[in-house]
């Protein structure tokens, strides 16, 4: 308790804690939707994507401005969406390879742009190596402001269109039948997971962010066949991940909190992995321990005692 008190005494780390909780709240949520459209792999594609649009921000302003970097980072991921679109349409590759071919593409201009940064005269204080793998202890206050409207908003805007994402994330037919905007709503979750990786870049990083945004969900998913629980406990996980990972972070020197917090949402899927009450690895070892029970009891042969009675 005296190293939590401690923990909410520095202004500084309750900004980031704040940060966090709010980035794994919001990565939890769009997340679910993500996984259960099995593209686990577009928070990825799209978190390398964002790289690009950042290093073409800081060239084309001079400024570490975390909004110029959220607007690059946006277009950046915007346009890699359409890509994705466009070469699984117009050709006969398919979907994951689509994704593949984008986040390699686009990771490698933004290790080239990011290369020409690093070696031109402001390239030594631009900090956009930074990006690669998080570093969420130089969000300030202004970024956390920043973070916890843009969470608010794709949090507010999955409670509105959740009906619709619920069609789209398990029969997209049926919601074309029913006269629903299919693509519209496609584009309209796609623009949401591009902002949520866009905000998680700072604190987690381009590497990692994937990570934050599906693994909360594969987490809840064992604990529940409701997809409104679903989204209510990945959102936790999610929180929850933001608010240890900072915590183990406090307790060394020199220990990254993005990695950490990634790290913390691995435990709870864990947890989940061994614990959930009808998924997890245990209930299922006691459920077949019982079928066995039952099946030796049903057939083990009668004693003497038994035949006599008979």
């Amino acid at each position: 308790m005296e190293s939590l008190r401690e923990l909410f005494a520095d202004p500084n780390t309750r900004w980031i804690i704040m940060g966090c909780v709010l980035l794994g709240l919001s990565s939890g949520v769009l997340g679910s939707f993500a996984y259960l459209r099995k593209q686990a792999l577009m928070g990825d594609a799209l978190a390398h994507a964002a790289l690009p649009g950042i290093c073409i921000a800081f060239m084309l302003t001079g400024s570490k401005s975390i909004v110029l970097f959220l607007i690059g980072a946006m277009v950046s991921g915007i346009l890699a969406t359409l890509g994705i679109g466009a070469v699984t349409r117009h050709s006969r590759i398919k979907a994951d390879t689509a994704l593949a071919i984008v986040l390699s593409v686009f990771f490698g201009i933004g290790i080239v742009l990011l290369t020409q940064i690093q070696h031109s005269e402001t390239g030594n204080q631009s900090g956009l190596d930074k990006f690669l793998f998080g570093q969420a202890a130089t969000m300030i206050a202004s970024d956390v402001t920043t973070m916890a409207v843009i969470s608010f908003v794709l949090v507010f805007l999955c409670a509105l269109f959740f009906k619709e994402f619920k069609l789209l994330a398990f029969d997209s037919g049926f919601a074309r039948g029913m006269g629903f905007p299919v693509a519209l709503l496609d584009q309209l979750l796609m623009l949401l997971i591009v902002v949520t990786v866009v905000v998680g870049i700072q604190a987690v990083g381009v590497v990692l962010m994937a990570a934050l945004l599906i693994t909360p969900a594969v987490s809840a998913r064992y604990w529940t066949e409701k997809l409104g629980v679903m989204v209510t406990l990945a959102g936790l996980f999610g929180a929850l991940s933001g608010f240890v990972g900072t915590w183990i972070s406090t307790l060394g020197d020199n220990l990254p909190t993005g990695p950490l917090c990634v790290l913390a949402a691995t435990l709870w899927f864990g947890i989940s992995v061994l614990f959930a009450p009808r998924r997890g690895l245990v209930a299922k070892a006691l459920l077949r321990a019982r079928a066995k029970k039952a099946i030796r009891s049903e057939g083990k042969p009668m004693t003497a005692s038994e035949g006599g009675a008979l």
